[in-house]
């Protein structure tokens, strides 16, 4: 069942399983995966032994041993997804770390994001800019308040002569 698992999640790179199934697989494919970084015949051979299946062997050489080459451990991640209705079983999903791009694009916009804050002299310089520009942005917004305004007292002044003409009429 282990290697049946790994083998899909080799090649799906995610699948959805029990928690307890998720940890044992865990224990079950990090060291293959640890393997498979030193692409030489006797690893693929150890490999192929617990998998038994050459294209999932195939793509954990090329694919998964590209994407984790540098990383020292932890290749899988288990996310909880709640309980199964029929027995109420917990559910999770068990995925390789480096091929899930919601979580590496965030991470990599969020270090991005503070080392831009980290520099000192460029903050400034383009903080510079931008209060010229809500300066020369003020004026503007101010005269259309003040042409709404204008408007406003125009309709109001207009608005009560008409009244008054009605108020001649019903009496």
């Amino acid at each position: 069942m282990l290697a049946n698992m790994a083998n899909s999640l080799i090649e799906h790179k995610r699948i959805n399983t029990t928690v307890a199934k998720a940890k044992a697989l865990k224990a079950f494919v990090e060291p293959l995966i640890t393997k498979s970084k030193t692409d030489n015949t006797h690893n693929r051979r150890v490999v192929f032994s617990y998998l038994r299946n050459k294209h999932a062997v195939t793509e954990l050489f090329r694919e998964v041993a590209a994407k984790v080459g540098d990383r020292p451990g932890g290749y899988t991640r288990i996310i909880k997804t709640g309980t199964r209705l029929g027995d109420n079983a917990e559910m999770c999903m068990i995925e390789l770390v480096d091929f899930n791009d919601i979580y590496t694009n965030a991470k990599q916009e969020a270090s991005k994001s503070k080392r831009r804050r980290r520099r000192g002299g460029s903050t400034s310089e383009a903080a510079a800019p931008k209060t010229e520009t809500v300066v020369e942005e003020a004026p503007a917004a101010e005269e259309a308040v003040a042409e709404e305004t204008q408007e406003e007292t125009k309709a109001e002044a207009e608005a009560p002569k008409e009244d008054s003409k009605e108020d001649k009429k019903g009496e």
